[in-house]
């Protein structure tokens, strides 16, 4: 098992794609733009539900959004 860091994210490319400012995108998933910027940055994992709030605002799968590597 790895650890946290093997998490691939790839929040801040698809929140840019959608032309989302960090605090839009917090706004959207009720949460702080700090969060939405620790995850960005691979310092905090979200939960399962913000994940999935996540990928739901950005209109792609919580896969498409997180990877772990093989």
């Amino acid at each position: 098992m790895g650890d946290h860091q093997d998490l691939r994210n790839r929040l801040k490319e698809f929140r840019s794609a959608k032309g989302f400012t960090q605090a839009e995108l917090a706004g959207r998933v009720r949460v702080s733009r700090k969060t939405i910027n620790t995850v960005e940055n691979g310092v905090f994992i979200p939960s399962t539900i913000l994940s999935l709030k996540l990928a739901r605002a950005l209109g792609v799968t919580v896969e498409e959004l997180f990877q772990l590597p093989e």
